[in-house]
């Protein structure tokens, strides 16, 4: 049965809460990614999405060299350990409707040591073991509509 650390991306690019809207989108547009990790030194605090800035940042009218990633980021994020049974995590996602996790380590400090996006799963034909489905399964129940008050 495959680990996340198996198939996760490690050397993962984080922002810090306290940098700018401007400079994550920068940092962003860099790595051709819509997330990025939120992290106080390496450990894991939040997520903040390209969406994040546009939708929450402009709603209320945050300047973006001016306001803050704390401003607009999404705290309490699902994350997973690396040693994970990937199938587990697969199953956290579609239950969660994300597209990627922060992969953390053990130990009290929850260090962020990678991301598994649902790419990573597809490209590296993973998952679908004992439980079923793989990628596409995952897929389609992170695309359903979500919940009302989520």
């Amino acid at each position: 049965m495959p680990h996340v650390s198996d198939i996760m991306t490690r050397d993962v690019r984080f922002v810090a809460p306290a940098e700018n809207l401007q400079r994550a989108a920068q940092l962003m547009s860099d790595l051709d990614v819509g997330a990025l990790p939120v992290c106080d030194g390496t450990r894991l605090v939040g997520m903040v999405t390209d969406r994040d800035i546009i939708v929450r940042g402009t709603a209320a009218g945050h300047a973006p060299s001016d306001a803050c990633v704390a401003d607009v980021m999404s705290e309490g994020v699902c994350w997973c350990f690396e040693d994970e049974a990937l199938d587990d995590v697969m199953r956290q996602m579609a239950e969660s409707q994300v597209r990627r996790i922060p992969v953390v380590s053990r130990g009290e400090e929850r260090r962020l040591v990678g991301i598994v996006a649902l790419g990573d799963i597809a490209r590296r034909g993973a998952g679908g073991g004992e439980r079923g489905g793989g990628a596409g399964d995952v897929l389609r129940q992170v695309s359903e509509p979500s919940r009302p008050g989520r």
